[in-house]
C-alpha cells in the first residue's frame, strides 16, 4: 500500500494534508508549474491545444459548444477559432442538422500537427515519469490523475 505521508513517495510535500486551505494552495502551485512546463514543450497556445484536442477526441463542434466545454465567452472561443482557422488547423463547414450554424473541424494539417505535438509533450512527460518516479510513486501519480479529474469535474 502507498503512503503518501512517507518522505520517499512524497518528495516535498509539506502541507498537511488534512487542512484543505493548504493543500489546494500547494496543488495549485505545483500545477501551475506543471502547466508551464508543458506549456513550454507546446507548438501553440494552451487553448488552442484545448480546442484541437477537442476535436481530435470529440468530432465538429460549434464555437458555442467548444466555448460551453471549456469554460470560457464565445467571443474569447471564436478568436481562438479563427487564430486556429488561418493557420489551416481546422475549418469550418455547414451543420448538417441546421444550416445557420457551422461546425469546426480539424484539417489534416490539424491532425498532424496535434499528433507530432502530443508526441512532444507526452515524450517529456512519459520520459520524466519513468526516469523520476519509482513504481510505487507512478502508482500514486495514476490514483491522484483519477482523483484530480474529478475535482475538474466540480
Amino acid at each position: 500500500m502507498i503512503n503518501p505521508t512517507d518522505p520517499v513517495v512524497s518528495g516535498t510535500w509539506t502541507t498537511d494534508a488534512t487542512d484543505p486551505v493548504l493543500l489546494a494552495s500547494e496543488l495549485r502551485v505545483v500545477i501551475g508549474q506543471l502547466v508551464r512546463r508543458l506549456r513550454a514543450e507546446h507548438r501553440f497556445s494552451l487553448s488552442q491545444g484545448a480546442v484541437l484536442g477537442r476535436l481530435d477526441r470529440e468530432g465538429p463542434q460549434s464555437v458555442s459548444d467548444l466555448a460551453l466545454v471549456e469554460r470560457v465567452r464565445p467571443q474569447s472561443m471564436a478568436q481562438t477559432v479563427g487564430e486556429l482557422e488561418a493557420a489551416a488547423l481546422v475549418a469550418r463547414r455547414p451543420d448538417p442538422d441546421d444550416r445557420r450554424r457551422a461546425l469546426v473541424e480539424l484539417t489534416d494539417e490539424g491532425r498532424a500537427t496535434l499528433e507530432a505535438d502530443r508526441s512532444q509533450r507526452e515524450g517529456w512527460l512519459a520520459r520524466a515519469i519513468r526516469d523520476e518516479l519509482t513504481t510505487d510513486e507512478r502508482a500514486l501519480v495514476q490514483h491522484a490523475v483519477a482523483l484530480l479529474s474529478r475535482l475538474a469535474e466540480t
